[in-house]
């Protein structure tokens, strides 16, 4: 496509006009058009134009002096936008379309509903949402930056300049003061400085203000997360309740209670089951210190991926006639058509269809699916050593290894498939071998735990249950197995094979002791005391960092252990099982607002550094605690 002429702007107006100041609607999609190609003096003359259509073209950016001070809606999907804060210049926009831009993210829609006071449509969805989220991390931000102006200013000198010291202030802001989750630091960091070089232009007086955004008198907009409550008062059981002196208990406060999958956002909603959780890894590398307080829930026909330091939704996707059950992350290394790498985060989701949803969060869409099985996905796992090969289990009675590959320059997975194993029963929980995730992979099935070689260097592409763990000497494993994950590098915790109990063993002493056969029994090395529920599938998780074992029950309360201590136990068990370091219970609201006396806790996970934790109850309820 050449450059732009008037004339062709006057053949695609409308309504159709020999002159450019009444043309009001503009369609230019489809037309390859770069950004070079957006002549300002030629598109300055439309001033009565409040449309205009750049859709499904190459646009990288957009002129920064257009001139369209009447433009009301704008559509720029599927290009390769990078930057909108060129979007200010549009003051009266209400509708803006940026769907299909790949580099542009939730940072970006945070901006603009920012930027632009009078924006109502974002990608064709109501505006109020993203709005909200924009007041609450404001207005932190802003009390954030004021404390830190204060605080900076305490420590410094009289003989300081006053330019220095703006300078010198503004980069302190932006190095010291965070708020929110790691997926929009972005935003965080860029208001962080807008509003810092504010704060130090007014020398501190009350005309900071300014950096508060228009929607400061607006009440707050929270449809799409229901905020169910904030400030619950936490029920801990401790001593001498039954339960274990040797570990203090951790303090543990109840942030926001969360219906965020609701039936057509329906408070009244109290039915959809909630079935997985998981916290999105810290991917940044060589930082031991890392944590995540991004989680992904599913439930009912949506995924939702919560921030829980503020609890809001930064994404939902939905699937009409889909049950989710499993969700799992990775991080994938993505070379852009014009050479750049990029990290992108994505969040793999499956359930009663059979398919994978493979969704990339901070764009906001699904650029894959794989139709992995015939029958419904119990569960799903990535491998700890390879960012694109994927474990999904079904109720096929199949485990399949995919590799899902990196997506191409149209943004599309083209997965293949590696390997499938063969179960005698349904496979609930997938867990590659801490030591050995390449050669191994544990899992735990309806009649009980198994283990498959997983070595992509043998010739057979399919393969049956290697070895079948049984959990006393003697015994068949015909018992369900619906809880599995490694506590450390050698140590699993399980649950389901003993009634009222979690057991603890030893992977290498187990493995070390098989010989060659083909039903071995574990090594235990301690038994947890449990809910004697006869229920099923409250699955267990694990904070290997910090040797925690979290699982819920069919009342509403989670167990917590600190096994530090067993970790290295080499003796045979105690009899009596070990009793839990604390249990955690809360008064959940119902639809009437009164407490929920009975809800089961189906999942709980908490992050690397177990500063927050996450439960999902059978009541349609996401609840976030943080450690105190």
């Amino acid at each position: 496509m050449g450059r732009l002429t008037a004339r062709l702007l006057l053949e695609r107006g409308v309504p159709k006009s020999d002159r450019l100041g009444r043309v009001r609607s503009l369609d230019l999609s489809g037309m390859e058009l770069l950004s070079e190609h957006l002549d300002p003096k030629l598109l300055c003359r439309l001033t009565k134009l409040q449309e205009l259509d750049l859709s499904n073209n190459q646009l990288e950016t957009l002129p920064a002096n257009l001139g369209l001070s009447h433009l009301r809606i704008l559509h720029c999907s599927n290009n390769q936008l990078g930057d909108v804060t060129v979007l200010r210049q549009f003051l009266k926009l209400e509708e803006l379309s940026l769907e299909g831009n790949p580099f542009l993210t939730i940072n970006d829609n945070l901006k603009v509903s920012f930027l632009l006071p009078k924006l109502r449509k974002i990608n064709g969805k109501d505006a109020s949402s993203t709005c909200s989220q924009v007041e609450i991390l404001n207005q932190e931000l802003t009390i954030r930056v004021t404390a830190h102006w204060e605080k900076f200013m305490a420590a410094l000198g009289p003989e300081e300049k006053a330019e220095k010291v703006q300078a010198d202030f503004v980069k302190s802001a932006i190095r010291h003061v965070h708020y929110g989750p790691e997926s929009l630091s972005e935003f965080t960091q860029w208001r962080v400085q807008m509003i810092s070089e504010e704060l130090a232009a007014s020398h501190g007086t009350r005309a900071r203000l300014a950096a508060v955004k228009r929607l400061g008198d607006v009440p707050l907009r929270l449809s799409s997360t229901k905020r169910m409550c904030t400030s619950l008062p936490a029920q801990v059981e401790g001593s001498p309740a039954g339960l274990s002196d040797s570990q203090p208990a951790l303090q543990m406060e109840p942030l926001h209670f969360l219906q965020c999958h609701s039936r057509n956002n329906s408070p009244q909603d109290l039915k959809t089951q909630l079935w997985a959780c998981a916290f999105e890894p810290a991917w940044e590398e060589g930082c031991s210190e890392a944590t995540s307080q991004t989680v992904a829930t599913c439930g009912g026909e949506a995924v939702c991926v919560i921030d829980c330091q503020t609890g809001i939704v930064l994404h939902k996707y939905k699937a009409p006639g889909e049950e989710f059950f499993s969700v799992a992350w990775t991080a994938l290394t993505v070379v852009t058509q014009a050479g750049h790498k990029k990290r992108w985060s994505i969040l793999a989701a499956a359930g009663l269809r059979g398919q994978v949803r493979l969704l990339h969060v901070r764009a906001g869409f699904c650029c894959g699916v794989i139709r992995a099985h015939k029958k419904a996905i119990a569960t799903l796992c990535f491998s700890p050593n390879h960012e694109t090969h994927l474990f999904t289990a079904s109720y096929d009675k199949r485990i399949i290894l995919w590799d899902i590959g990196v997506p191409n320059h149209d943004y599309e997975f083209q997965a293949s498939q590696l390997l499938t194993l063969d179960s005698t029963s349904i496979p609930l929980r997938l867990c590659p071998v801490a030591s050995c995730p390449d050669a191994h992979l544990l899992a735990g099935c309806e009649g009980g735990c198994c283990c498959w070689d997983v070595r992509l260097d043998q010739p057979q592409k399919r393969r049956g249950c290697e070895v079948e763990f049984v959990f006393s000497e003697g015994s068949a494993p015909a018992r369900r197995v619906d809880g599995l994950a490694f506590v450390n590098e050698d140590v699993i915790a399980s649950k389901g094979n003993s009634p009222g109990t979690i057991c603890l063993w030893s992977w290498s002493q187990t493995w070390l002791h098989r010989g060659s056969q083909s039903l071995v029994a574990v090594v235990v090395l301690a038994r947890l005391q449990w809910s004697p529920t006869e229920l099923a599938y409250f699955s267990l998780s694990t904070c290997p960092d910090q040797g925690i074992v979290l699982c819920g029950d069919e009342e509403g309360s989670v167990w917590v252990y600190d096994v530090r201590h067993l970790l290295t136990q080499l003796s045979p068990p105690p009899a009596p099982p070990q009793a839990p370091t604390q249990i955690l219970k809360w008064p959940q609201p119902g639809a009437d607002g009164q407490p929920v006396t009975k809800t089961m806790v189906n999942m709980v996970v908490a992050n690397t550094a177990f500063t927050y934790l996450a439960a999902l109850t059978d009541s349609n309820i996401v609840a976030i605690w943080r450690r105190c």
